[in-house]
């Protein structure tokens, strides 16, 4: 794997160098759900790629980067269009900027966010969405105890104030850290009031109708997938596959 800021470019990349016949259809109908989910990881690395004053990357190398093939991300960007230039890979500012329009990055997105246990107060601090341009601008809360408290410049409010509050500030994403008892009938809440994509952090698969994105992150399912993989003696096992086992980062599986 090469060592990342020394990229090589490498001849057989797309031999356009713009979005040509975009083959993306509205709200990405006829694309893989699991490319939709690489993209932004694709442009994680490209921002990296960026802030070391790198300027053009191949797919080989950008793939060396995350333990995929380059063909893997030349399909994957092939339902947008054609973005590299033949025996020159691609420009890494110029790719990022056309992923993150096909995301819809190019724009703030405002937040609810149901759920102020110990967990949704940790979201709500953490900078990094803010700085991704994600704005946690609602909080909710069924818990009387809560209602009224103030979190920062925000205070928490009723769930039966949500559909308001949420067509008021033009809410149509929302983020769950709610109890699994509980975890149906604020996703039921959200969905009645507008909102159409789901970040569930409740430790349960919710049901919502197929015209609302819904993306479940359970931390412990995840350590339980993986104790499968893990044998009682590890101490012979930790050589066996070397580099190659060093990047697979799990995020694109």
């Amino acid at each position: 794997m090469p060592r990342e800021g020394n990229i090589q470019i490498e001849e057989g990349e797309h031999p356009s160098s713009g979005p040509l016949g975009l083959r993306a259809t509205p709200n990405g109908a006829g694309i893989p759900d699991i490319v939709i989910k690489r993209l932004p990881i694709y442009a994680r690395s490209l921002q990296y790629l960026a802030h070391e004053g790198v300027e053009t990357v191949s797919s080989g190398d950008l793939g060396a980067r995350l333990g995929v093939s380059a063909a893997q991300i030349r399909r994957d960007l092939s339902y947008f269009g054609e973005f590299g230039k033949q025996g020159k890979g691609y420009n890494v500012a110029y790719l990022l900027d056309q992923i993150t329009g096909i995301l819809h990055l190019d724009r703030e997105w405002p937040i609810a966010l149901v759920g102020l246990g110990h967990l949704g107060r940790a979201l709500l601090h953490y900078e990094d969405l803010s700085r991704q341009g994600f704005c946690i601008s609602a909080l909710f809360d069924h818990n009387p105890v809560k209602i009224g408290q103030k979190v920062g410049d925000l205070t928490i409010q009723a769930m039966d104030d949500l559909p308001a509050v949420l067509q008021r500030e033009g809410i149509r994403m929302a983020i769950m850290a709610v109890p699994a008892r509980g975890a149906q009938e604020a996703a039921d809440a959200l969905v009645a009031a507008g909102v159409r994509a789901i970040l569930n952090y409740a430790p349960i698969i919710v049901q919502v109708p197929s015209y609302v994105r819904i993306r479940h992150i359970d931390p412990v399912i995840a350590l339980q997938s993986m104790t499968y993989y893990l044998e009682e003696d590890s101490a012979g096992s930790a050589g066996t596959n070397g580099a190659a086992e060093r990047v697979r980062l799990g995020w694109l599986d």
